[in-house]
């Protein structure tokens, strides 16, 4: 029905408090039967992986299931190895009495609103990029609209960050036909990773300025690579989860608009939770009969996409018994 199990890559989303982290990990187990080998990764910083599947899981990837490995992405961690890492390459490019300034400002830019996303969606693209060598599929529980939107537009973002470093140079001039190729603007097929820029660009310039266009261009090209991917329809879906509720509908369709806009392919939705047929009070035959409207409201709002309810559970669901009930109600292809 979602046509899941050919995809190499599946973000699961959804309003919080829907059950997404449930979903999620019901996808990995009903994946992981089909014998595909899972990595279920919680970009979420508020993790709940752990307690879905009553295992400790940490930043390092942890067997959680016949088949499937799982971790949670530290976001204070990764925000560090991140300054790390463009402090490291900074101070390779600049004159050693500029040392003390750039850790100041690296130090600042650690605080900043923003800082820990950028950090995580690098962390992102990197797995997106390298897991697949180890894995069938890559699944993400987190939120589609706020990361991989973000995630989207990294290459034109990358591409005028680039623009403004270079026209600093003294090479500004020899290098403007490198950012012709970084523009997306520029008429380049960016959906195109082949596209990307030649590995010739650099073959004029001194060492220096060849080292920075190179270490420019490879992360150029790694968010292409990555948008090449989530906007491909073979290798990724996009899974909402949101309960028969009017704030998870509004906000499903807020983002199911604004992720078709930007050409990412929705799989389709989960409408959690619902009451079952038989209701033995009156208190829940009127949540039921609530229920019935926001269902016809769902059917009617998302007619062009794949829907499957699954049931209100009685109990709590934590551990791998209960995620296998879940997992058992899940549409098969």
């Amino acid at each position: 029905m979602f046509s899941l199990n050919t995809k190499k890559i599946i973000f699961v989303g959804g309003k919080g408090g829907v059950g997404k982290t449930t979903i999620s990990s019901a996808i990995a187990l009903q994946q992981a039967e089909l014998g595909r080998q899972v990595l279920l990764i919680s970009t979420d910083p508020a993790h709940s992986l752990a307690d879905a599947f009553d295992h400790p899981i940490g930043d390092s990837k942890v067997r959680v299931a016949a088949g499937v490995d799982a971790l949670e992405i530290d976001p204070d961690r990764e925000v560090d190895a991140h300054i790390e890492r463009v402090m490291r390459t900074m101070k390779r490019f600049s004159k050693p009495d500029m040392f003390p300034e750039i850790e100041r400002q690296m130090r600042l830019t650690q605080q900043s609103p923003g800082a820990q996303e950028a950090a995580l969606l690098e962390r992102i693209a990197r797995i997106i990029d390298e897991e697949p060598e180890h894995y069938d599929v890559i699944i993400f529980d987190t939120a589609p609209t706020g990361h991989t939107l973000r995630l989207l537009s990294l290459p034109e973002a990358m591409a005028a960050w680039t623009q403004g470093l270079l026209k600093q140079s003294q090479k500004a001039k020899q290098l403007e036909g490198v950012l012709e190729h970084l523009s997306p603007k520029a008429g380049k097929d960016i959906t195109n990773p082949m596209a990307d820029p030649t590995q010739h660009e650099t073959a004029t310039m001194d060492d220096r300025t060849a080292e920075i266009t190179e270490t420019l261009l490879r992360r150029q090209r790694l968010f292409h690579r990555i948008r090449h991917i989530l906007t491909d329809p073979k290798q990724t879906g996009l899974v909402f989860v949101l309960t028969p509720e009017k704030l998870p509908i509004l906000e499903t369709t807020r983002a199911v608009a604004a992720l078709k806009s930007e050409h990412l392919p929705i799989a389709g939705l989960v409408v959690n939770r619902n009451l079952p047929d038989l209701i033995d009070s009156d208190f829940f035959a009127q949540r039921r009969q609530q229920e019935s409207i926001y269902r016809e409201e769902i059917e009617n709002t998302f007619a062009d996409l794949p829907r499957a309810y699954l049931p209100l559970f009685p109990t709590d669901l934590h551990g791998l018994a209960a995620l296998q009930k879940v997992c058992a109600e899940l549409p098969s292809d």
